[in-house]
């Protein structure tokens, strides 16, 4: 089954999938071959099911968590990147990665999806209200926490009492409560730089401080006592943003990213692979590269750009301009297109066939039977 062997097999499940093998396959806990994958970091299968249209909403049997939850619990950020790549806009304002350049009505749609989804994916709560903010701060994973973080993660979200889960904390814990569990200390910097407060109880009225003096946690005694003279500097924005690959995936769906097709002898082929035509530029330096070079860096990066690019911009291999969006070629054809064209292409070929000297033979003899009055021919149909 698709959802049994992902993890580390690229292949075989590109191929059951091409096979036509249903992408949101459950197993007998409801979990998804997308959750597995997210599961165990396999960042290369993450993006395949994506570009096959895994829903990242699916939730499990057992506690409800969804394949951003098992991410963000084993701490892999390139596959929380993918799993938020078609919630995250493309064109943002430097100052706040989620709003959009200009709020002008006549501005091209696209490029502002609607910020409240991602904040619906990204605050998605499984049983017992625990978010996946909650699960990066509790085992101390400091990128996936930033990560969602700049990604509109509520970092006031509380857990609730729930007879299906078990919390050692108490109900009513903040990000900061687990992080305190967790006793990592830049996670603790990052939820206070970001907002969370030092001094909210959960319902057996136990602050940050209270639950790290209960769990042998001194060494963030300084940092969560209300009073606290330590500076939290807010935080740079996370190195896993990658504003593109919005761009690029979608671009991948319409017109395919696994056909191997050959640069032209008369055309420069993709200048990361030296192989492939080019299929999409680079906007603002127009660099060209194909689908697939595009897709590999735009999911693996994690390089800063130059101070003047809005965060999450990837730099250009050729000239490290930073680029936040992908558009594809005028000579790329979508798969669509290309469909037309073999239909129109078979259409014609067959309509050729019916004009070979054998159909026009038996044309002339069925013509010939009903002129002699002979009933034993029936009309054929052409």
């Amino acid at each position: 089954m698709l959802f049994e062997i992902c993890p580390g097999s690229l292949q075989i499940v590109t191929l059951l999938l091409e096979c036509g093998v249903e992408v949101n396959t459950r197993n007998y806990c409801g979990q998804t071959a997308l959750m597995q994958a997210c599961r165990y970091g396999h960042w290369e299968v993450v993006q395949t099911l994506l570009l096959y249209r895994a829903n990242v909403n699916r939730a499990d049997y057992l506690n409800g968590r969804t394949a951003l939850h098992f991410a963000a619990v084993s701490g892999h950020s390139r596959c929380i990147r993918l799993i938020l790549a078609d919630f995250v806009p493309s064109i943002i304002h430097p100052s706040n990665i989620l709003q959009p350049v200009n709020c002008d009505e006549s501005a091209p749609v696209k490029n502002y999806p609607d910020r409240s989804s991602l904040a619906r994916v990204v605050n998605r709560a499984a049983d017992g209200g625990i978010t996946s903010l909650h699960m990066a701060a509790l085992n101390c994973h400091t990128e996936c926490l930033q990560l969602l973080l700049d990604l509109s993660a509520n970092v006031n979200a509380v857990t609730i009492q729930d007879g299906t889960t078990i919390d050692l904390i108490g109900a009513g814990s903040a990000p900061l409560h687990y992080a305190a569990c967790g006793g990592s200390i830049p996670c603790c910097q990052a939820l206070i730089a970001k907002g969370a407060s030092r001094i909210a109880t959960n319902c057996n009225g136990w602050t940050p401080l209270q639950v790290a003096r209960l769990l042998r946690r001194h060494w963030l005694e300084p940092l969560l006592i209300p009073d606290s003279s330590i500076p939290v500097q807010p935080l740079p924005p996370s190195r896993y943003l990658a504003l593109p690959l919005s761009s690029i995936m979608k671009i991948a769906r319409d017109c395919g990213w696994r056909i191997v097709d050959p640069a032209p002898v008369d055309a420069d082929p993709c200048s990361v692979c030296l192989e492939r035509r080019c299929t999409v530029a680079a906007e603002g330096c127009g660099h060209e590269l194909c689908t697939r070079c595009a897709l590999y860096l735009c999911s693996t990066n994690i390089i800063a750009t130059a101070t003047s690019s809005p965060p999450g911009a990837i730099p250009c291999p050729l000239c490290r301009h930073g680029i936040v969006s992908f558009v594809k070629l005028p000579t790329t054809m979508s798969l669509k297109d290309l469909a037309k064209m073999n239909l129109a292409s078979l259409t014609l070929c067959t309509t050729c066939t019916m004009e070979i000297p054998e159909l026009n033979s038996a044309r002339a003899l069925l013509h010939k039977g009903e002129n002699r009055g002979c009933r034993s021919l029936e009309p054929l149909q052409w």
